[in-house]
């Protein structure tokens, strides 16, 4: 006998349980059993698992009985005359829904060609095995699957034209680029998404050569002319707030220029672009650190005798002031009150960003790199019609990853922007290489794509034929001007004394070990000293005993605790993260002691 279980709760048992499991199939099939139930035959435990629960991904499959598809032509014509809907062929039993456990004693198959007497299911389309934005990718199906997965990454990560009424939100962290454009390749799903309303990218000419050694490693080369004519430009924009809250007391918050005798006050200078009511005007020029809101705030803790105190009664400054490495414009100010009635001022600040060295692009194939070099145009090389290519990209990034998907829609491109039209690059579906090459043929170019060019330098032809064509590529958030990370000295951390991590909070760069063997293989092993004394420190150390002594610097004063005073006392440098290692180690009553070797 073979366990039944609904919904993991057993509930009986049956003799034969293919035929029960084909039975309640053929039930479901004709409507006589609900859609969402799922039955899983699990000849290995010898159960039978029925799935009625909710939230459980369930997909369409077109069911398919002795070697041949349900759906057939005839369906096809009523669909395209609107006589036939989806809710028709769920109705009629030619498509059912099937989860996760139901499919794995499922056998489908790809395509139509495909359908042998075992198979038991068919899928609607290839594509359905790619995800939304995997699917957006053109000729998915000549590109390797682990670069698909980049190609959707990047896709998410592209800047482009997220919403209309951007001017109207205050969201935290905005790029929004200045000139999208649609690609002339694209997939189906392109227009089903309504991704044409939403565009991340833009048509470019694209050349597969290497200039200079300077697109070595995955690095691309970018034409200045191409820079200045808004080649990828992009605003990015943050918001600042500040709230006059309320506190116990009947204390508050408030917003305006700072008095002379708030505590922390700072230099006149830095509230010199507040207007009378504490906030900035729209359109002035910030730096960092600037102060965009002047607020004050009341003091921190009020304890029973601080309301004679005259310095506990000081308000304190808590003034907005923009973050580290960031500049711009100031876009809007915003006067409005929140939820709960108290006063929020918010402003966003805008910053025009042109592509630099450093800035990550990508195409839709997972080909992503930052550029390397940004060349003038008069140096840049030029085809013999005297088109000069946006972006040079490095021919050495096809072979090992094997993304033939991106050669094609350089070819596609290429014909579809010389006949003004779109071409369909849908995975498994797409217009085939053999029309693309055809239809360059007949425009006068040659069948494979390829083009002579001229160096913009010498002028003289070069001796191979390049690959060109035009390219659908996205610019995406990682800027080298969001970080770029530096310091001197600034903040340290309470209980190492080292500096704090993070580059917002204008923390430390650490060094590791391996950072450490490079300088001292470059021969450089004195830099160690400086990188190394971030937390620097000297201690006493007793010379008899090896244990730490006691300097007492007001009287000038050093002993030992456990040999007194007459007793020889050094003084080392060390780090402060190993004397709290001493530290710890005493705490758990473990006596460390340090032997001093040479002290010349």
């Amino acid at each position: 006998m073979t366990d039944v279980f609904i919904d993991q709760r057993f509930v009986g048992s049956v003799e034969n349980p293919k035929v029960f499991a084909k039975k309640v199939r053929e039930e479901r099939q004709k409507g006589k059993i609900s859609g969402t139930v799922n039955l899983a035959y699990k000849p290995e435990l010898n159960e039978i698992h029925v799935e009625t629960s909710k939230g459980r991904v369930r997909r369409p499959l077109i069911i398919v009985e002795n070697g041949k598809s349900k759906f057939t032509a005839e369906h096809i014509k009523k669909i395209e005359k609107n006589e036939m809907t989806w809710k028709d062929l769920i109705k009629e039993g030619i498509i059912e829904y099937i989860d996760a456990a139901e499919e794995e004693g499922a056998y489908v198959a790809l395509s139509e060609t495909d359908i042998s007497p075992e198979h038991t299911h068919m899928e609607i389309s290839p594509t359905t095995i790619l995800g939304l934005t995997t699917s957006l990718v053109p000729f998915a199906n000549y590109g390797q699957s682990s670069r698909l997965n980049r190609g959707s990454k990047a896709q998410k990560q592209a800047l482009g034209f997220y919403t209309a009424n951007y001017l109207q939100r205050m969201d935290t962290d905005v790029n929004l680029l200045h000139y999208p454009q649609n690609p002339i390749v694209r997939s189906f799903t392109y227009e089903m998404s309504a991704q044409h309303r939403h565009p991340a990218g833009q048509n470019i000419i694209i050349a597969l050569m290497s200039y200079e050694g300077y697109n070595m490693q995955d690095a691309i080369v970018l034409n200045q002319g191409s820079i200045q004519r808004s080649l990828a430009r992009s605003t990015y924009f943050r918001p600042y707030n500040a709230e006059e809250l309320r506190y116990s007391g009947g204390l508050v918050d408030e917003i305006g220029i700072p008095n002379k005798e708030v505590k922390g006050y700072r230099a006149e200078h830095d509230y010199r672009l507040l207007e009378d009511d504490g906030l900035i005007h729209p359109e002035a020029t910030v730096g960092e650190d600037d102060v965009i809101i002047g607020k004050t705030s009341p003091p921190r803790f009020l304890g029973e005798l601080d309301e004679f105190s005259i310095a506990a009664n000081k308000r304190r400054e808590s003034s907005i002031t923009t973050k580290n490495n960031e500049v711009g414009k100031v876009d809007a100010v915003v006067i409005t009150d929140n939820e709960e009635g108290n006063k929020l001022i918010q402003v966003r600040v805008r910053h025009l960003r042109i592509p630099e060295i450093g800035d990550k692009f990508a195409s839709r194939h997972g080909q992503k790199g930052v550029v390397g070099i940004i060349v003038p145009e008069a140096d840049m090389p030029f085809t013999a019609s005297g088109i000069v290519p946006d972006l040079i990209f490095s021919p050495h990034s096809i072979p090992s990853r094997m993304t033939i998907s991106h050669l094609i829609e350089i070819v596609a491109g290429k014909a579809g922007a010389l006949s003004g039209r779109t071409i369909d690059g849908s995975a498994f579906a797409s217009e085939s290489e053999k029309d693309l090459r055809k239809s360059l043929v007949e425009m006068g170019f040659r069948e494979n794509g390829t083009e002579t060019m001229y160096s913009g330098v010498t002028g003289e032809r070069l001796k191979v034929k390049i690959y060109v064509g035009n390219m659908y590529y996205l610019r995406l958030k990682h800027m080298v001007a969001n970080k770029l990370h530096a310091r001197a000295s600034g903040r340290i951390q309470l209980l190492t004394r080292q500096p704090i991590e993070g580059r917002a909070k204008g923390g430390g760069l650490r060094l590791g070990e391996m950072e450490k063997d490079c300088l001292v293989a470059h021969g450089a092993s004195l830099l160690l000293k400086e990188r190394f004394d971030s937390d620097k420190t000297t201690i006493h150390v007793c010379e008899e005993c090896g244990m730490l002594a006691v300097y007492d610097d007001f009287r000038n004063n050093r002993f030992c605790h456990r040999c007194g005073s007459n007793v020889i006392i050094n003084v080392v440098e060390i780090s402060y993260a190993f004397k709290l290692l001493l530290d710890e180690l005493k705490a758990l009553g473990i006596a460390p002691r340090l032997k001093l070797r040479n002290k010349y």
